[in-house]
């Protein structure tokens, strides 16, 4: 120090006034106070509480230190998705996940709700139990049955019914009331795989008002008409072992099986109600396609032995009954009238 800086009396001073003053990056920082001459961002002063992150300093603390830009990154990355979701910063819209197992009986409960009213009033599945249809349809072959085309037009003759037995050819006991029962019976008969004993799948032979009889030069007639029943009856078969000759009552269908020598026909139960013909109110509907077992697959299509015009003339003309306001005919041109859905394919006939 100078000696022009020392005064008489009172010792020197601690520096010389003529001494620079210290430069602000020399002095050391204060504890608590930070470093000297640093305003505070944000209005945080000295007195304010610091984040678990923050050193005193103001600076950042050991973990945001390490989680460095990466963190800052990842939040701002959040923020921005947040705002997307909903327009608003900060608020994120709670994800609403459906569980599945919740929806399925849902789905389930839906699923079968449509089938049993599609099986009720549109098509039905039903499961042939017997050999009296063959070759046209075999044991365990499922077809489809439709409920809706005799609403729009008339039962033709060729056609294979499925019907209602009871009253006619049985009488059994009327179904259990039981709505447990009745409902399992439903599902059952929703893919086929049920049959009641009641019902019987069968070939229209005559309409109300046909003569049919057997046998003219081993064929069975309808209205003076030879059959060449070739293309259905089963290999080996005659059209009939004995002979009959009926008038079909008004209001009924003469029907007999492909498989004429295993069939349980209207030829047998001449004794019962209607002379062994079924009323055509217990028609349930046309079948008119097999859907199981895949080879099997294909259409049903009314034989061409019944498109003949002669089959119309006479009586049977003059005696056409009715169903559901339609009438009931055998011309080539109502038959062309077909109301069945479009086939997805069809396979050759297995057996002729």
């Amino acid at each position: 120090m100078s000696s022009s800086g020392s005064r008489e009396g009172f010792g020197s001073p601690p520096w010389d006034p003529a001494d620079p003053v210290p430069a602000l990056d020399d002095t050391q920082a204060l504890p608590g106070l930070g470093t000297p001459g640093t305003r505070k961002q944000n209005g945080q002063g000295p007195g304010q509480d610091r984040g678990p992150g923050q050193s005193a300093d103001g600076g950042a603390g050991p973990k945001q230190a390490e989680d460095g830009p990466a963190a800052e990154d990842a939040g701002d990355a959040e923020d921005s998705g947040e705002e997307q979701e909903d327009g608003k910063p900060g608020h994120r819209r709670p994800r609403k996940r459906r569980s599945l197992l919740r929806e399925l009986p849902v789905l389930v409960v839906v699923a079968l709700v449509l089938a049993l009213i599609i099986k009720t009033y549109a098509i039905q599945a039903f499961y042939i139990p017997s050999s009296s249809m063959e070759n046209t349809l075999d044991i365990g072959d499922r077809v489809l049955i439709n409920k809706l085309v005799y609403d729009f037009r008339g039962i033709h003759r060729g056609d294979i019914v499925v019907f209602d037995g009871n009253g006619s050819w049985d009488f059994s006991p009327p179904p259990s009331s039981n709505i447990f029962s009745r409902t399992f019976s439903d599902l059952e008969g929703i893919v086929g795989i049920s049959h009641d004993s009641d019902i019987y799948i069968k070939r229209v032979i005559g309409l109300p008002g046909d003569h049919v009889a057997c046998c003219t030069d081993g064929k069975v007639t309808v209205n003076g008409v030879p059959l060449d029943e070739t293309s259905y009856l089963y290999p080996g078969d005659e059209p009939s072992s004995f002979s009959f000759s009926v008038v079909v009552p008004p209001g009924h269908l003469w029907v007999m099986g492909d498989h004429r020598s295993d069939s349980g026909d209207s030829r047998y139960h001449t004794e019962d109600p209607g002379d062994g013909a079924i009323p055509v109110n217990e028609v349930v509907g046309r079948a008119f396609m097999i859907i199981w077992p895949p080879s099997n697959v294909r259409d049903l299509p009314i034989p061409s032995t019944f498109q003949q015009p002669a089959l119309n003339s006479g009586t049977a003309a003059a005696a056409l009954a009715t169903v559901a306001g339609f009438p009931v005919a055998g011309s080539a041109s109502a038959a062309a009238v077909i109301g069945a859905p479009v086939l997805l394919w069809r396979r050759r006939r297995r057996r002729r």
